[in-house]
C-alpha cells in the first residue's frame, strides 16, 4: 500500500516518475489566467492568519462547508477567524475523493511544510504552525517560492492598472500583467450593471458616451491603455457563444434603451454581445494579443446567497446550452476576414469536450503552432478526472504536444500547487502509455514534450 501524498504522489509507473522528476518538476510557472488581487502583490501583503490567506474568498471551500452542514456564520459570516478555520478543518476529512482533499494537503505541505492530516483534532496545531510561517510568506515571496515567472490578473477595462505599474517599477522577479475583461460592457440585459460600467468608462477616458460608437471608441482607448501597460490577453466569461445578425441601428437602439434602464431582450442581448465581441477580437488580432473564452457556467443560482453575499459566493454550476453552431459562426466570421487572433476556449461541461476540441481544429491556420487551443480543465473540471478527460480529448482530437498547459484560475496565492497536480497527472498518463507499449520509450523526446506543455509552449504562445 502506498502512503498518502508521498514523493511519488499520482505517479504510478517508473516512467512517470522519471518524466516528472527529471523534466517537469523544475519548470517555472506561467500562470496566464488567475484572479489574484494586484494590489496585494504590489503591496507585498503579509497575511494575518491562515483564514486570511486560505479561506477568504475561496468559494470551493465554502461550497464544501455548506454541504457538510456548516452554518454560514462560520463560513462567510461574523465568526472569528480561528472558529472559521476550525470548521473548515472539521469539514476536510469529509472531502475525501473531492479534489479539495488533495489540494488542501498539497497546499499545507507546500509552502508550509505541514504534513499532518487536517481535521478538527489537528486544527489548532495546523493553525499555529501555519501562522508561524506566514511572516516569511508575503505575496511576492509566495510567487517566488512557486517559481512563478508571469502572472496575468483579470481586470476590468476601467481599472487604473496602478498596481501593475507599481510592480513594473519595482520588479521582484515575477511579471504581473493585466488581462482585459470587458464582460460588463455587454451587460445590456442588466441596465444597472451596464450603466455603472459606462459611467465609469466615460470618467476614466474623459470621453462622453452617448451612442454605441462612443462606447466602442472608449473601449478601444482602454484596450490601447492595457497594451501599453503590458497586457497581451483579453478574457471573456460567457454563458454561451453568441452569433446573432445585427445592424448599426439596432445596436444604437439597444444601447440607448439600456442607458434608459430598459433591459435588452434575450435576442437583443445576443446581438449586442456578438457585435461587441467581434470588435474586441479584431483589436486583439491587430495587436497580436491572445484571447480566452470561458463558456458554460450558469451563475448565481441561489438568489438568497447572491443577495446576501454578492457574486462569486459558491452558487454557480455547469450549464447545458447548445454551443457548437454559434461558436462555429463566430470564429468563422473572424477567420474569413483574417482577423482571428490566438484563441483559448475553456469548456465547463464535460459532455462538450469533443465539441470544443474539434472546433479548435477547424480554425488552425498554420501561422502559429496550436493557434486555437482547447484550454485546460476549468473550474469544476480542474481536478484529476477532469484534467485526464481534457488531456485525453485533446490527444484524440488535436496535438497534445502543442498544449499551453495549466493555470490556476484562482483568487488564492496558495493555489499554485495545482500546477504540480497537473504536471504529475500529465506525466502519469504519458508514463502509463509508455509502459503499456502505446508510446515509444523515447524519454528525451517525451521529456521535451512534457517541458513544452508545462512551460515552453505558453512562453512562446503568449509572447509576454
Amino acid at each position: 500500500m502506498k502512503g498518502f501524498l508521498t514523493e511519488d504522489f499520482l505517479l504510478q509507473t517508473e516512467t512517470a516518475k522519471r518524466l516528472y522528476f527529471d523534466y517537469a518538476q523544475a519548470m517555472p510557472v506561467i500562470d496566464y489566467h488567475n484572479h489574484l488581487p494586484p494590489d496585494e502583490i504590489a503591496q507585498n501583503k503579509v497575511f494575518k492568519n491562515m483564514t486570511d490567506i486560505w479561506l477568504r474568498g475561496d468559494h470551493y471551500k465554502w461550497r464544501a462547508m455548506r454541504a457538510n452542514g456548516v452554518a454560514e456564520t462560520y463560513i462567510t459570516g461574523s465568526a472569528d477567524d480561528f472558529t472559521k478555520f476550525r470548521h473548515w478543518a472539521a469539514t476536510t476529512p469529509y472531502t475525501m475523493r473531492n479534489p479539495l482533499y488533495h489540494w488542501s494537503h498539497m497546499e499545507l505541505k507546500n509552502p508550509f511544510g505541514i504534513t499532518d492530516l487536517l481535521s478538527e483534532a489537528t486544527a489548532e496545531k495546523v493553525w499555529e504552525a501555519g501562522n508561524a510561517r506566514l511572516p516569511q510568506l508575503s505575496t511576492q515571496q509566495l510567487l517566488q517560492h512557486f517559481k512563478v515567472e508571469v502572472v496575468c490578473t483579470t481586470d476590468d477595462p476601467t481599472d487604473s492598472l496602478e498596481h501593475h505599474k507599481a510592480v513594473a517599477n519595482r520588479p521582484f522577479g515575477t511579471r504581473v500583467l493585466p488581462t482585459f475583461r470587458p464582460d460588463k460592457a455587454m451587460a445590456v440585459d442588466s441596465p444597472a450593471t451596464f450603466n455603472a460600467f459606462v459611467d465609469k468608462l466615460a470618467e476614466v477616458t474623459n470621453h462622453e458616451i452617448r451612442s454605441y460608437q462612443d462606447l466602442v471608441a472608449a473601449l478601444q482607448q482602454r484596450h490601447t491603455y492595457f497594451h501599453e501597460a503590458g497586457g497581451r490577453l483579453s478574457d471573456h466569461g460567457i454563458t454561451t457563444f453568441s452569433f446573432a445578425p445585427y445592424t448599426q441601428k439596432e445596436l444604437d437602439t439597444i444601447f440607448l434603451n439600456a442607458r434608459g434602464h430598459q433591459a435588452a431582450t434575450p435576442y437583443e442581448s445576443e446581438q449586442f454581445k456578438t457585435a461587441m465581441l467581434l470588435q474586441i477580437c479584431e483589436w486583439n488580432h491587430e495587436r497580436g494579443w491572445a484571447q480566452q473564452f470561458h463558456a458554460g457556467a450558469i451563475r448565481n443560482n441561489n438568489s438568497r446567497l447572491l443577495q446576501q453575499l454578492g457574486a462569486d459566493a459558491g452558487v454557480d454550476s455547469i450549464g447545458d446550452w447548445s454551443m457548437a453552431s454559434a461558436m462555429s459562426a463566430f470564429f468563422d466570421a473572424l477567420d474569413k476576414k483574417n482577423k482571428l487572433a490566438k484563441t483559448v476556449i475553456y469548456n465547463l461541461n464535460p459532455a462538450w469536450n469533443e465539441v470544443f476540441a474539434t472546433m479548435a481544429g477547424n480554425f488552425q491556420d498554420g501561422t502559429v503552432p496550436g493557434k486555437i487551443q482547447f484550454g485546460s480543465g476549468w473550474w469544476f473540471l480542474d481536478q484529476k478526472d477532469g484534467m485526464e478527460k481534457q488531456i485525453n480529448t485533446l490527444s484524440n482530437m488535436g496535438l497534445l504536444s502543442r498544449f499551453v498547459g495549466m493555470l490556476t484560475d484562482s483568487r488564492s496565492f496558495l493555489s499554485f500547487p495545482r500546477h504540480e497536480y497537473f504536471r504529475r497527472i500529465l506525466c502519469n498518463l504519458i508514463g502509463r502509455d509508455v509502459e503499456n507499449g502505446e508510446l515509444p520509450n523515447d524519454i528525451p523526446w517525451l521529456g521535451k514534450m512534457v517541458q513544452d506543455i508545462c512551460y515552453y509552449n505558453a512562453k512562446a504562445y503568449f509572447d509576454f
